[in-house]
């Protein structure tokens, strides 16, 4: 079991500007986009303030984020780099294979990863983390690099949201149009 207090706050900055534009794009109508709670089995609570000072993960948990925008069905992930090599250790395969199976299904999977020593923020389609995972599997690098990311798919971002929209419809629009 993983020790949820050794992952600590890891991505709390990137999680927190994606559920404050998840909340404005609802309030919108534009989608309906949840984070996916990951489940934990509490071992030790602070008496006074009820705080659980230390727990463990139940369960592999699938994604961060999943839902509908506009009728399509959604899931993504949300990583944060503070390099410009992203190790692929940070992906599991389980991830994988539900995001592989999520897509399977005519959903749209993608990863929105931040690299936060740029202050930039990319929309990554599953199909390009897919082919760094398989470069893995055969052998290859266990990592990508910030020169091998298509960065034509930087987010915009303020200090409040986090604009995926945009890249996603430009995802729609390339499958149609193979």
């Amino acid at each position: 079991m993983a020790n949820w207090k050794a992952h600590g706050l890891r991505g709390s900055v990137l999680e927190d500007l994606i559920n404050h534009t998840v909340e404005k794009y609802r309030e919108q109508g534009l989608a309906l986009i949840q984070k996916i709670p990951t489940p934990i089995t509490p071992v030790q609570i602070e008496p006074e303030s009820r705080h659980i000072t230390l727990a463990y993960f139940d369960q592999k948990s699938t994604v961060d984020y999943i839902g509908v925008v506009q009728g399509v069905p959604v899931c993504f992930d949300a990583k944060e780099v503070h390099v410009d090599t992203f190790a692929l250790q940070n992906i599991h395969e389980h991830q994988i294979n539900f995001m592989r199976d999520f897509e399977r299904q005519q959903g749209i999977a993608f990863f929105i990863v931040y690299y936060a020593h740029r202050d930039e923020i990319y929309y990554m389609r599953f199909a390009d983390v897919l082919r760094f995972w398989d470069r893995a599997k055969a052998g290859g690098r266990k990592s990508f690099r910030f020169e091998e990311i298509d960065v034509t798919r930087a987010v915009e971002h303020s200090q409040l949201t986090v604009h995926f929209l945009p890249q996603l419809s430009r995802d729609l629009e390339e499958r149609e149009n193979l």
